[in-house]
């Protein structure tokens, strides 16, 4: 039987960063989350026990002191052992200068696996969190304490600590990306407009992209679309035409033809694999 116990906040008083949830979760044999998208970033922390995580076509096999991070966004499924199930400690955390804090400790999409055995804090952290269930602005102060102390410990450990550079590179680039998730929609959106409204030198712009995130301000607006359309091929129901106007293709044969560069099969056939794959999993046997 599962035995779970969550604190969920839902007074957000804070902007940098915040807590939405936190919990500690003891699996039964063989439970499994998903396969879900989930709204918010979210750090389990595995404190006795085994279990499988899946995610970007990917399967780690995970053990105490060990933890993984769940972008918002992004599908993924995970699994207790059959039989010594997984125990964890979970956060739930968002905020406008969350990717800053996520870097800083050492983990982005192709590093979402980490290891913290040196001590309990971590585990002291959020169990700590748990006992403020009574909102109040003193808890909320101590939640969010508690909060950054979390983050410190990560960042201790993490192999590859983020530097921030050059502030004013980092606001445009920020400000860029801004831009193009307000408007990725807009068939007629092009690199000039993001460089005029940040009122930069196109080549420039194209400059600070191709050192900050290794790639072109074009490549990286059409692969934020193809991203989107990710989404709303495996969460919806929408034909191929509408998905296409609604992360700004006109021409639905053009979409077609971007996507397929980008992932290697037709929209099609990517909605047909991912629910192939989906109700796989969800049907995962025993081990």
């Amino acid at each position: 039987m599962s035995n779970h116990f969550s604190l969920e906040i839902t007074d957000r008083n804070f902007k940098d960063l915040f807590l939405c949830t936190c919990g500690i979760h003891e699996c039964p044999p063989c439970h499994s989350y998903g396969p879900a998208i989930r709204p918010h970033y979210l750090i389990h922390y595995i404190i006795d026990g085994y279990g499988t995580y899946y995610v970007n076509d990917q399967k780690y096999k995970l053990g105490k002191n060990q933890g993984f991070l769940i972008n918002p966004n992004k599908l993924t499924f995970y699994q207790a052992d059959k039989d010594n199930p997984w125990k964890y400690l979970y956060i739930s955390f968002d905020g406008e200068k969350v990717d800053t804090y996520i870097k800083s400790i050492g983990l982005y999409d192709n590093n979402l696996i980490f290891t913290y055995d040196k001590d309990d804090n971590l585990k002291n952290y959020i169990i700590d969190m748990l006992n403020y269930s009574t909102m109040s602005t003193s808890n909320e102060l101590k939640l969010q304490g508690l909060l950054y102390l979390f983050f410190s410990e990560l960042a201790s450990i993490s192999t590859k600590p983020y530097k921030a550079k050059n502030s004013f590179e980092n606001i445009y680039i920020t400000k860029s990306i801004e831009f193009i998730e307000k408007n990725y929609d807009n068939a007629y959106i092009k690199v000039s407009d993001i460089s005029n409204y940040l009122c930069l030198n196109r080549t420039y712009l194209t400059s600070l992209f191709n050192k900050h995130l290794n790639t072109s301000p074009q490549k990286f607006l059409m692969e934020f679309r193809i991203r989107k359309a990710e989404e709303l091929l495996y969460q919806t129901d929408l034909p191929i035409g509408d998905i296409a106007r609604s992360c700004g293709y006109s021409d639905p044969l053009a979409f077609s033809r971007s996507f397929k560069k980008f992932k290697g099969v037709n929209p099609t056939l990517y909605r047909e694999e991912k629910r192939k794959f989906s109700n796989k999993l969800t049907q995962l046997p025993d081990k």
